[in-house]
């Protein structure tokens, strides 16, 4: 007898996939890697946030939980049988033209949330939508991939502040706040964006999802977890930032700074996560070996028999998605070819009743305008004295690393000793920021936008319409305008910002001066 026949035999992967799943895997497969491949640079970036943004570190393991939810699923899977499906290619344009809109605005959550939603409509093309079906909860928690949750900070500051004033105040410690920034016997605090709790939000609301789904069967307990996990976690760092400036009181703030990073920063969210899980677990009521789904319910499902009328062949359909993912690329390249034409020089026009002077800001304060085509940046007297400074910026096309309105460009620069401290509102209703730099200096700040015949202050609304200038492949210039004022005694620098604003006339007029040819 041949030793090597006593030898233990292992079935390659094709003999482990029933047969009736394997060309249509193997499509899905190559579907997936050209998709990868082709929207490559936005998959890149949304890794890089995963891995050096802490806010989004717990993204990471997303894909290792996708698996895990299909591997749960793969016995009763194989009692399908997938089937190409013509109409999964009109969610799949959804899908591209989500991408486009962010490409052509430079909105990256648009465009990410684009790359990441072609997988799971590529899944309801290639495979039907009874395995689509079958796969509802996986292909929906994909969306946990796009990094989303910066846009809350400022509101979870407010909060966090608001919760933590009170538990001051509670406590005995005689404190006052001003914005984001509470002062105390021991000293001054700012509830910073690092101390917002936007990351444990983020990550509780994922952990949430995922445990409402694995644990529980009743959709009312479902709905009662996923607002507790909502809540909590806010509630919970208004309570750190408590214990922060209690600790500080006794053992001054160094010590306190510390015990923040090392307990509350590691330990008292590990403490609230096991607590909330402590709680519902004696009301989870699916059982450990419980199915996630019925494949062969699934399979006999009456509903989704008018479904399969518009069944495809897959080759067809695997073309079909290949196609239309080109030309959408296609169109995105004419697209960031646009360029409006620029002025050769730009000036800051005259205001009635300011005159132009050297800035002689208290603390150095120059907004960001990063990849704009021209700059100017100036400051402006009134016969009162009050001084208002100005910085405009030209833009001949909105796109990645040029765009007006971007996070960490504008008034309030990333890398500066300069802090958001609250809005504000002018008495015409105009929405502006205080800024609070080295706990002293303040100054507030409006920023108003033009393109075509708009202005405002909105960035969203300037997105928006450069989404339809550059679906339409129409160039217009973009301008941003930052008006600021210090905070000086006896003067009011919102007021001082929107006397300003009105001696200007209309403001989107007096934008198009300054950005008019030379």
């Amino acid at each position: 007898m041949r030793l090597d026949a006593l030898a233990p035999t292992r079935a390659p992967l094709a003999e482990l996939i029933a047969a009736h799943w394997r060309a249509p895997l193997l499509r899905l497969a190559l579907a997936w890697a050209a998709l990868l491949a082709l929207f490559a640079a936005d998959w890149a970036a949304m890794a890089s946030q995963w891995w050096n943004i802490s806010t989004y570190n717990h993204v990471l393991v997303v894909p290792a939980i996708l698996a895990w939810l299909v591997w749960q699923r793969a016995e009763e899977l194989a009692k399908l049988t997938p089937q190409a499906w013509w109409p999964g290619l009109v969610p799949f344009a959804g899908a591209l033209f989500v991408w486009l809109l962010g490409d052509a605005s430079g909105l990256a959550t648009a465009s990410q949330l684009g790359a990441v939603a072609m997988l799971p409509t590529v899944v309801l093309t290639l495979l039907g939508p009874r395995v689509a079906w079958a796969l509802v909860f996986p292909l929906a928690y994909s969306l946990f991939l796009v990094p989303v949750g910066e846009e809350i900070v400022p509101a979870l500051q407010t909060v966090t502040a608001e919760i933590t004033i009170a538990l001051t105040h509670a406590s005995g410690v005689p404190a006052e706040i001003e914005g984001v920034f509470i002062d105390t016997p021991a000293g001054m605090f700012e509830v910073a964006e690092a101390c917002s709790g936007v990351k444990f939000l983020i990550a509780m609301i994922a952990l949430g999802t995922l445990v409402a789904h694995v644990c529980f069967r009743s959709w009312r307990r479902r709905a009662v977890f996923m607002a507790v996990a909502v809540v909590l976690p806010v509630l919970a760092n208004g309570v750190r930032a408590w214990g922060t400036i209690f600790i500080a009181q006794s053992q001054g703030i160094e010590f306190a700074a510390g015990f923040d990073h090392v307990f509350y920063g590691w330990i008292f969210f590990a403490l609230v996560m096991a607590m909330l899980m402590g709680l519902a677990f004696r009301f989870f009521d699916r059982a450990v070996n419980e199915p996630f789904i019925d494949g062969a319910a699934i399979d006999r499902a009456r509903w989704l028999n008018p479904l399969e009328r518009w069944n495809a062949k897959g080759w067809p359909a695997f073309a079909a998605l290949l196609a239309l993912a080109l030309a959408t690329l296609a169109w995105s390249a004419r697209v960031h070819a646009l360029e409006a034409p620029m002025p050769a020089r730009i000036d800051l026009p005259e205001v009635p009743g300011w005159m132009r002077v050297a800035a002689a800001p208290a603390w150095p304060w120059q907004p960001r305008a990063g990849g704009a085509d021209h700059r100017l940046y100036g400051s402006y007297r009134d016969a009162e004295g009050r001084v208002v400074d100005v910085a405009f910026a030209l833009y001949a096309a909105q796109a990645e690393g040029r765009e007006a309105g971007a996070f960490g460009e504008g008034a309030l620069p990333s890398d500066s000793e300069w802090r958001w401290h609250s809005p504000t509102r002018a008495a015409d209703d105009v929405a502006g920021e205080r800024l609070q730099a080295l706990g002293e200096h303040r100054r507030v700040a409006e920023t108003w936008f033009r393109t075509g015949e708009w202005s405002g202050t909105s960035v969203m609304h300037l997105k928006l319409l450069t989404m339809r200038d550059h679906l339409l492949l129409r160039a217009e210039p973009t301008a941003m305008l930052i008006l600021s004022a210090e905070e000086r005694a006896g003067q009011d620098p919102v007021v001082a910002v929107a006397d300003f604003r009105r001696a200007t006339g209309d403001i989107g007029e007096w934008m198009d001066r300054a950005g008019g040819p030379g």
